[in-house]
Order: C-alpha cells, then structure tokens, then sequence
C-alpha cells in the first residue's frame, strides 16, 4: 500500500471514529438515507424504537446493540482474522441491522471465537474502547481486514489495530496495555470456550438464535430464513 493510501485511510477512518453519533454516515453510499450512528439503511421510521434503546452497550462481557427485551437474540461468534467474519459484517451485517436491529426484533450480541494469536490481541485491543465506539471500530477492522493483516508480522498486524484504536479515541499506550492485558485475554479465551462447549461453535462466523445453533449459512437470506422460524 502507498503512503498516500495509508494516509489517505487513516484520514478517512479518523474523520469517520471522531464523527460520534454520526457514526459512519459520511462513508454512505446510499444518498443518506442512513441510521445515525451507523450508515446502515435505517427501516421505517414507525417502526424504529427510540435510539438509547438501540443504542451500543455492554452488557455484563458482551457487547450488544438493538432493544434489550427483543423476542430474538442473535449473539455472533467471530474471529476478527477471519475473512469469512469480514464479509458477514460487510455485506450482511448491515442488511440485518437495517431489517430486523433497528425494527426492535432482534438483538445482536457480538463475542469474539478467536482464531489465531493475532484475532485475539486485536479483540482485547477493541475491547477497552467504549460501547459507543466498538461497533464502529470492528466495522473498520472487518472492512480493512486486508490492509491490516497484510504480511507476516504479527506483531506489526496489532501494531497497526492499535493505530486504529488510537484514531477511535483510545490513547496509545492504553492501546498497548490492552493488547498485553492478562486478565482480557482470559475472559476472552472463557467465553470462546463457553461457545464452543455449549453450543457446538467450532468455526466463524456462527450464529446462535435464541440459544440454538444455526446450522445454515451466513447470507442475508439464509439469516433471514432462520430469523422466521
């Protein structure tokens, strides 16, 4: 990649972190006919619940977004390495929260199934980041997938999810902290296991639907077949 490109994302990714609530809607592509906070479509407005309902939060470890008392419970396993994870949150994602997060019928609960050293570090890293930003910063690290796990360093691939996090708002040696940070790590590792062990999760992305494995794959319309069972 070029220095003017590097730049030129670290600009864009910059200006898109610092944006708050208006989170993404400058990279919409859709004439703005976004939801704020996130550059998705956003559905009828008759049907959106009120935002702080909708709004990113944590709940106990998870990171969940979409009202709490929504009928189905969507949680993802993902590893942020995973290519596979990066398509889902770019082509699918966004369909889902358009339809049915921001409808108030689901609620998306996001866990990280890491799997390899680097997918871990870069999960502690986006875990120290408030909730209001760590959507918006997994949307950049699944959307620049490519650009930073780029070689064979390891240690230059979280070198440059520290970066990101910095233009998120998280300074840089609490990046650093983060990404070294014993105690995350563990919870991290339990939680996969947990997924793992109770429900049969073994590769990513996966999706569990009000407790039960889907088995389908991970298209909008296979999504969309599992959401009306």
């Amino acid at each position: 990649m070029s220095r003017l490109s590097k730049i030129l994302i670290a600009a864009a990714v910059l200006a898109a972190l610092q944006a708050g609530p208006s989170l993404w809607t400058g990279l919409s592509t859709d004439g703005g006919r976004t939801a704020p906070g996130w550059g998705y479509p956003a559905p009828a407005a008759a049907q959106q619940p009120p935002a702080d309902r909708l709004a990113p939060r944590r709940e106990g470890d998870d990171f969940a977004m979409g009202t709490p008392d929504a009928p189905v419970v969507v949680i993802e396993y993902a590893s942020l390495t995973c290519p596979h994870c990066a398509r889902f949150h770019v082509d699918v994602l966004p369909q889902v929260k358009a339809k049915y997060i921001d409808a108030g019928t689901v609620k998306f609960v996001y866990r990280d199934f890491p799997l390899d050293r680097v997918a871990l570090q870069a999960a502690q890293v986006a875990r120290c980041l408030p909730p209001e930003r760590y959507f918006g910063l997994l949307d950049v690290l699944f959307r620049q997938q490519e650009q930073w796990t780029a070689g064979r360093d390891a240690g230059a691939m979280i070198e440059r999810v520290k970066q990101y996090a910095t233009l998120a708002g998280l300074p840089r040696d609490r990046a650093a902290a983060c990404a070294e940070d014993a105690e995350q790590q563990a919870k991290i590792v339990a939680v996969a296991q947990a997924g793992e062990k109770q429900c049969g999760v073994s590769s990513t992305p996966a999706l569990v639907i009000n407790g039960k494995r889907h088995a389908g794959g991970s298209s909008f319309e296979d999504v969309g077949r599992a959401l009306a069972e």
